[in-house]
């Protein structure tokens, strides 16, 4: 029987039940599971793998979670990766990802340690909205959406010259169909895709977390995002090798344009419940294949 670690996190909201039918998959397919969270005092040695699902309090201890990664990776199976998830959780993974001609929002980068105008960005560019969230974060933290006007401006250049001292940002033009249509996801395991799901925030607003009251509904992927979805897992798995799970969330342009907004590796919700039995089954599949080789 293979025994497995779910690593959680210490103050996991008592909603979150989205995880369950995948949980009762494992039981199903003969799978010990036991959930900890990551930073408990445990003998990890013992189990075959360590899964990562919901250790939502990592980017508050950034430093001790990486040390936790190497600590785990030394002694049984990380998934996913510790390579890939280090290479994750800085949003410049998108800059690797442009390069290598994969479709993303446009970007500007602003590095720590450097100055920056946001008029002169934005008229670089000849956006009229602008969009700054940070390189390391999650929940929409430290977002900040403006226009083209002297206030938006003002607001633009104090939360600039406020994080960029410390932390590393990133420009985007705002898209507004963020609004009404949303962002759309693919999750995929071990490559396969499993299911969609559309995040729609409510109205007047641009986040799409359902703490911000944002609803989900399924979704099927159409042509283009299935396109940039696998040629982004494609680079990856070459770079870092397969990988056992991803949501890929994209975002769309007003003449249909499809951008890849995030690639989420280490801690991604994965809408089980718009993804059915089927998807419980696939994921438990695909562990196991991998726990097998």
């Amino acid at each position: 029987m293979a025994r497995v670690a779910i690593a959680s996190c210490k103050d996991l909201p008592d909603w979150e039940l989205d995880d369950q039918p995948f949980f009762q998959t494992l039981t199903e397919y003969g799978v010990e599971y036991e959930i900890l969270p990551w930073d408990s005092a445990v003998d990890w040695s013992q189990y075959e793998a360590c899964l990562i699902r919901t250790t939502w309090d990592y980017q508050e201890r950034f430093e001790e979670f990486t040390q936790w990664l190497d600590n785990v990776s030394q002694q049984t199976t990380l998934l996913n990766s510790k390579a890939v998830m280090l290479w994750n959780s800085h949003k410049s993974y998108l800059k690797d990802l442009e390069t290598a001609g994969i479709t993303i929002a446009p970007s500007h980068w602003l590095m720590h340690g450097v100055e920056y105008d946001a008029r002169s960005i934005m008229q670089q560019h000849g956006w009229t909205e602008g969009f700054i969230k940070p390189l390391i974060g999650a929940n929409a933290r430290e977002c900040c959406r403006f226009a083209m006007t002297a206030e938006g401006i003002s607001e633009a250049q104090s939360h600039i010259d406020r994080l960029t001292p410390n932390e590393d940002l990133v420009m985007q033009p705002y898209l507004k169909s963020v609004e009404e249509f949303g962002e759309t996801s693919g999750i995929f395991f071990a490559g396969e895709f499993s299911h969609g799901t559309r995040k729609v925030p409510v109205k007047g607003d641009f986040r799409v977390q359902d703490d911000y009251g944002a609803k989900d509904y399924p979704y099927q992927l159409n042509d283009q995002e299935l396109k940039l979805a696998k040629q982004a897992l494609d680079w990856v798995n070459e770079k870092f090798g397969s990988l056992l799970y991803a949501r890929l969330d994209f975002l769309h342009g007003e003449q249909g344009e499809v951008y890849l907004n995030e690639m989420e590796l280490i801690e991604p919700s994965l809408f089980f419940r718009h993804g059915g039995q089927q998807s419980c089954k696939l994921l438990t599949e695909k562990l196991l294949q991998r726990l097998s080789n």
